[in-house]
This record gives C-alpha cells, structure tokens and sequence, in this order.
C-alpha cells in the first residue's frame, strides 16, 4: 500500500512538472535603445514648396514610419510624392540623409520639428511635426 502511494505521489508530481505554467508571465523581449528612425518617425503637415514637373501644393501629409536602425520610409497622401526610404545619421544638431538622392534635413531645434524632403531630388516638401 505505502509502495503504490509512494508512486501515485511521483506519478503526479511528474505529471504536474510536464505541464506549461500558464500562470506564468511570457518574458518581455529586451527593450532596444531608440535610434534616429524613433526621433523622426510621426506625421508631418506641410506642402510641396517646388516641382520640377509640376506645380506646389498645399496641405500635403506626410508620415514617416521606423523600418530598422535610422531607417525611415517616408509614404504621403499626394501621389505626386513617391515612397521612399532614407536612412539616417546626426549631422550636428540635425538628422540628415546618410546616402541618396533624397535629400532630408529634420530640425529637432525647431518647435515643433521641422523637417524638409526633396524626394529625387525633383519635388520639395517642407513641414512641421504634428
């Protein structure tokens, strides 16, 4: 009798030791440190200030999204506008392009931030961060 206890015990404690604990909390993954695609990243409000294939526009958006470390894709509502990706660098007080022919200048000095985009270097857009 104490032999067939004895492997009831171990039976369940062998069960209760196989299952997942559900009660206890997933680890987070590691926070990473913000970068210059984090500092641009939000929506802008401003216009299209030059085009060589067209004229300005008024009240264009543009949003900025993080897509890796100081790598932004800048997406609008003017179609006019491509999409484009720009990675980034310091530059002073500044975030620049690092590489391109996008030019990006965004200016945290400024409030709210300014940030100025010659996508192609063809059309220029300037705003603010909303």
């Amino acid at each position: 009798m104490r032999r067939r206890v004895l492997l009831l015990l171990a039976t369940a404690c062998a069960a209760a030791a196989a299952r997942p604990a559900a009660a206890q909390p997933a680890a987070a993954p590691p926070k990473r440190k913000p970068d210059l695609g984090d500092v641009a990243e939000g929506r802008y409000a401003g216009d299209v200030t030059s085009d060589s294939k067209g004229s300005s526009h008024e009240g264009v958006t543009l949003t900025l999204t993080r897509i890796g470390v100081n790598r932004v894709r800048i997406t609008s509502d003017y179609p006019r506008l491509p999409v484009v990706e720009v990675v980034l660098q310091r530059a002073l007080d500044k975030i620049v392009q690092a590489r391109g022919n996008t030019a990006f200048v965004y200016d945290w000095a400024k409030k709210p931030a300014r940030l100025d985009v010659s996508f192609n270097n063809e059309v220029s857009w300037s705003g603010t961060k909303r």
